[in-house]
């Protein structure tokens, strides 16, 4: 499979949302619990600054998507947070590292200085080793910081990189 990552258009909405919430009803890496729509999808794909959509070059299909966006505003403003999501049946497949690498670049394009992750799960080993490859530095951990879907609660790991 030849991924390519280029970015949202209304026509990915039906795809991106899908995989969107098959990260959501996981409950094991997103803090949002409510499912997108056609509609609120398409919305919160768009005001992000940049939606990017991984597809199969000989396919078209869609593997996976991030958003990035400012993390906080004025004097923190160039500080940007990112989310990731592959579609169930691809992962593994390195479409993860290929999203993170381009919104690194798209980061940077955008003027932000720092890429930094709020809530990285201490269970999520996939997420953990990738950022650990590609130089993100942990800040320590946040005791019972996300709610899995089980009810139990696990710890978050902040991560940044100077982008």
């Amino acid at each position: 499979m030849a991924i390519r990552i280029r970015e949202y258009k209304k026509d990915d909405v039906n795809e991106a949302v899908n995989i969107w919430n098959q990260v959501v009803e996981d409950g094991e890496a997103f803090p949002q619990m409510e499912l997108l729509t056609e509609k609120t999808g398409d919305e919160f794909f768009k005001e992000q600054s940049f939606t990017g959509i991984a597809y199969d070059e000989d396919t078209g299909e869609i593997a996976g998507l991030y958003i990035l966006h400012p993390n906080n505003i004025g004097r923190c403003g160039h500080i940007c947070n990112a989310s990731y999501a592959v579609r169930r049946d691809l992962r593994g497949q390195h479409t993860g590292e290929k999203l993170v690498t381009h919104c690194m670049k798209k980061g940077r394009e955008l003027g932000f200085r720092i890429l930094q992750f709020n809530a990285v799960v201490a269970s999520n080993k996939y997420a953990l080793r990738l950022y650990e490859k590609l130089g993100f530095i942990r800040l320590g951990a946040i005791p019972g910081g996300f709610l899995m879907k089980d009810g139990h609660y696990e710890d978050i790991i902040p991560h940044y990189h100077v982008l």
